[in-house]
């Protein structure tokens, strides 16, 4: 199913900065009315400062299911077109092992990047199907493909986002509208800087800094390439979409050594 998204509506959760504001950026400047929302209030107003178009900008929880709900009505009053699309790509992280984690940072992690795109599908959805037109665009992972030591939180809400996805689309076969997973590989984003990490979980006693430094260094990716990536591959009809080139080796290991893949990771990443 080919989805024609440029030009038309879209909402976008997590704006502030990285993928969100990329993919907000990208669609104005291909004449779409966006609507983005962020718990980072400032953030958001840069975002916003930064679009050609119309735009819609709101602080949003995406945990607050009743607000997310009340978000969705107050979009709807504004669009005077169909709403296009719906990027549930709002997210958080945490690094620690299962031994050594903490279950308030688990809650509010899983809260955010799955609750987030449950709360945020169940508010839209009801209008995509009544225009029987639309696509739900929900980022997972790479990390939604496989399971990595001290990401145990990280991947389980991942992969919760990937089953609900699946789910989901398998429900709106024969609709007009439709359901994506997007995994991406490591994105020059700000995601580390803003994780709840309390150690360094590799024990190199590296700072909050220092860590997100060592991450830009093997993120392979920009937020610009990878909102690039998304749009066309939503309107190519894809269901599922690859960001970046590690995000194809993660697709490839989990298929070909499904129980083994960490150790060829490990021998490649010695290398």
């Amino acid at each position: 199913m080919v989805r024609k998204i440029a030009g038309r509506p879209a909402v976008i959760t997590g704006a502030a900065s990285g993928i969100g504001r990329s993919l907000a950026q990208r669609l104005s400047r291909h004449g779409s009315p966006v609507v983005i929302a962020d718990v980072d209030e400032a953030g958001l107003e840069k975002t916003a400062a930064s679009l050609q178009g119309p735009v819609l900008s709101r602080v949003l929880d995406v945990r607050d299911a009743d607000d997310v709900r009340a978000f969705a009505g107050e979009v709807r009053a504004w669009l005077d077109l169909p709403l296009a699309a719906v990027f549930n790509n709002a997210g958080v992280a945490t690094s620690t092992t299962v031994l050594n984690s903490v279950s308030e940072d688990d809650s509010w992690l899983f809260d955010i990047n799955y609750w987030g795109v449950v709360n945020g599908t169940r508010a839209f959805l009801p209008q995509l199907v009544e225009q029987n037109y639309g696509v739900i665009v929900n980022t997972s992972s790479v990390y939604g493909l496989v399971g990595m030591p001290k990401n145990s939180a990280y991947c389980a809400a991942k992969f919760a986002v990937r089953g609900f996805t699946d789910s989901l689309r398998q429900e709106l076969r024969g609709t007009g509208v439709s359901a994506v997973t997007v995994h991406p590989g490591g994105i020059k984003t700000n995601i580390i800087r803003n994780a709840r990490i309390h150690t360094d979980p590799d024990g190199r006693g590296r700072s909050l800094d220092q860590m997100a430094a060592d991450f830009d260094k093997i993120a392979l990716t920009t937020p610009d390439k990878a909102a690039e990536i998304i749009h066309r591959g939503v309107e190519r009809g894809k269901a599922r979409i690859l960001v970046g080139p590690d995000a194809y080796v993660f697709d490839a290991l989990a298929r070909i050594a499904p129980t083994h893949y960490f150790s060829v990771m490990a021998r490649l990443f010695d290398r």
